[in-house]
């Protein structure tokens, strides 16, 4: 006589939550963290310290994402692709993004077929409104208010 041993129902359900948890976890745990700087003038320094060399400067709202943290400082990266590390305490959750390419034409709606508003050019920053399909709403500071292709910012994956 053979012994066999069913696989109860209860086990194996609290086996797939589990690796469900898991992977939800995994999958948060890897979405980039985007931050901007809440003020003028804030150095991104070669290290976690006050100490550190100074790399370079950054505006008000100024998009970054965050690598790693350590106590309280952040290392970033900047659109550019360069690397440093930043007070915490001087970025804020807000949603912001900067221009890519040379120049971008800011429409009056969501699609290829809406009317030029503005032509912006590299480095402009402006406030994420929100996202339809590849298409961002932005705002600039001077009140500004329209759509971006998202390929031309960065950040481009805000949700």
């Amino acid at each position: 006589m053979k012994n066999t041993r069913s696989f109860p129902a209860k086990r194996m359900i609290a086996g797939i939550s589990t690796l469900f948890l898991f992977l939800s976890l995994a999958s948060a745990s890897f979405a980039a963290d985007y931050v901007s700087v809440k003020k003028d003038g804030v150095n991104i320094r070669s290290g976690p310290d006050t100490k550190k060399e100074v790399l370079w400067e950054v505006f008000r709202d100024f998009p970054l994402k965050v690598l790693s943290r350590q106590g309280k400082w952040a290392q970033i990266q900047d659109f550019e692709g360069d690397k440093g590390w930043i007070y915490s305490p001087l970025l804020s959750k807000d949603k912001t993004v900067i221009i890519k390419v040379k120049s971008a034409n800011m429409r009056s709606g969501a699609g290829k077929n809406y009317e030029v508003i503005a032509t912006v050019k590299y480095g402009v920053v402006f406030d994420y409104v929100k996202r339809e399909g590849d298409w961002f709403q932005l705002k600039h500071e001077d009140g500004t208010t329209g759509w971006i292709f998202n390929s031309l910012l960065w950040p481009n994956d805000l949700k």
